[in-house]
């Protein structure tokens, strides 16, 4: 059981992890770390940001300067490049595909 989930029942004075006393079945309790102190938990402190971390969030923060409607106009231009390309890319493929096929049916018929 960890001591920062150890819980003591106010009614029987029982030690236990559960929301409810498995011994009287109280929902009366206090956390023992109230009186016994709970050592940090991590082996080493949190390092410190590196100056590189901090010139990501200073790029990713930047972009968030641009008025809204600049960035909802890039974001539509995008958009709609993407889907005039893919357009493009469907309607070349099926151009193969049914030239694929008019081959084919040139041959079956020619030797027919």
């Amino acid at each position: 059981m960890q001591l920062h989930a150890a819980r003591l029942c106010l009614d029987c004075q029982e030690i236990h992890d559960a929301a409810a006393c498995p011994a009287c079945l109280s929902e009366s309790f206090a956390y023992i770390s109230r009186w016994v102190p709970a050592p940090e938990r991590r082996k080493r402190p949190r390092p410190v940001s590196s100056a590189d971390a901090e010139t990501y969030r200073q790029l990713l923060a930047a972009d968030t300067g641009q008025p809204k409607s600049m960035r909802w106009l890039k974001r539509g231009a995008l958009g709609l490049t993407i889907v005039s390309v893919a357009g493009w890319l469907w309607r070349r493929s099926a151009g193969e595909a049914s030239a694929a096929t008019a081959v084919k049916t040139r041959r079956s018929d020619d030797g027919a």
